[in-house]
């Protein structure tokens, strides 16, 4: 399966039980993405999907680079911790209820101001590529003690 129709593929998985696109439907997209493909391939496949969804919606200033990498690290990293520890459904992997449950600070939409200044948030070098926290590192980039 192409790139391409892997995004929408896990948006209808995602919105089967769900009647709008909020952050916990975000979040839960990443976390497919991330458990399916990996975290570095999630980046692509998350970000192209979203900057075009905003796109078509005629509203591409909405689309944050930095933002949609961020949370596909941060959940990439939470969901490999959980692997470790985490019970498993009969398939092998945990699943999002269980994952969300261990890890609540992912449904908090504003969690990358503990990482991000709102003014770095917003600058065009964050809307249009990467761009490093400012606030804090990531977990997985905190130096050993």
């Amino acid at each position: 399966m192409t790139r391409d129709a892997r995004f929408p593929e896990l948006m209808r998985e995602v919105m089967a039980g769900a009647d709008r696109f909020g952050h916990r439907q975000h979040v839960q997209l990443t976390w497919l993405a991330v458990t399916r493909y990996g975290t570095a391939a999630a980046v692509a496949l998350v970000s192209d999907g979203i900057q075009r969804i905003a796109r078509d919606a005629g509203v591409p200033q909405k689309y944050n680079a930095t933002v949609s990498r961020a949370w596909v690290e941060l959940v990439g990293h939470h969901a490999a911790e959980t692997a470790e520890t985490a019970e498993t459904t009969e398939t092998g992997r945990c699943d999002f209820d269980a994952f969300a449950s261990r890890h609540p600070a992912l449904l908090d939409k504003r969690l990358l101001t503990r990482f991000y200044r709102p003014s770095t948030l917003a600058s065009p070098a964050a809307r249009t590529g990467w761009v490093e926290p400012d606030l804090a590192p990531f977990p997985w980039r905190r130096p050993a003690a």
